[in-house]
């Protein structure tokens, strides 16, 4: 039951990070490598989840509803983000959205930084070397099909080596192509193809062609000093 799944959650949190990964991993079958970390203050509770080597939550963060979470190697989520999902067991809600995952995928040495909100109803999938930066951007997945009369959903794709400013919100269906900066404040919809571009405004659009020399679109490591 959901209630005693939560309760032996809230007790391991009073172990040792080595004892409670251990413990995560034997209740709920999670996959957490040995260098990965979930904050003490943190609440995360995917159906599956997978932390890859050197990936890190933050406290207070809240990632649940989701049938799974997976952060690649030297990934981070940071402090004070809310990220929901819809599992697929959930309701009849979105049944004719049958190839649907209720899931967020981080890839390799990727960020989200802190206070934002991520709707995983579909699949957010963000690139290698990414980085969702600044505060209060929202990914979305669900909305409200007012011609079917319906709540509808879709999956958001954000290539590698992006740049996502503050307050930026990103609605279903979108996706975004490799080597792309998004600035604060943009509503990003639909199909962005263009690769090293700065995209702006509500709706973003490509406003100029960023250098190829620009040395984030290069680096090695996910963090920016």
């Amino acid at each position: 039951m959901q209630w005693l799944k939560v309760a032996l959650y809230l007790a391991f949190c009073v172990l040792p990070w080595s004892m409670r990964r251990r413990a995560l991993s034997i209740a709920f079958g999670y996959q957490i490598d040995p260098s990965a970390r979930i904050s003490r203050m943190a609440f995360v509770m995917p159906r599956k989840l997978i932390l890859k080597r050197g990936a890190r939550i933050g406290p207070l963060t809240v990632a649940v509803n989701l049938d799974l979470l997976e952060m690649g190697t030297g990934s981070t989520i940071g402090r004070g983000n809310w990220i929901t999902g819809f599992s697929g067991e959930s309701s009849a809600h979105f049944s004719h959205r049958h190839e649907r995952n209720s899931r967020l995928l981080l890839g390799d040495e990727s960020s989200i930084t802190k206070s934002h909100l991520i709707d995983c109803t579909d699949s957010v999938i963000i690139g290698s070397y990414t980085t969702i930066a600044g505060y209060d951007s929202q990914i979305l997945t669900h909305g409200i099909d007012y011609i079917e009369n319906r709540q509808d959903c879709g999956p958001v794709t954000i290539g590698s080596y992006c740049l996502v400013g503050s307050g930026v919100i990103i609605v279903p269906k979108a996706s975004l192509a490799d080597f792309c900066i998004v600035g604060a404040g943009a509503v990003l919809v639909g199909e962005n193809n263009k690769s090293w571009a700065l995209y702006a405004g509500a709706p973003a659009e490509c406003k100029k062609v960023i250098s190829k020399d620009s040395r984030y679109f290069s680096r090695s490591r996910g963090h920016v000093s």
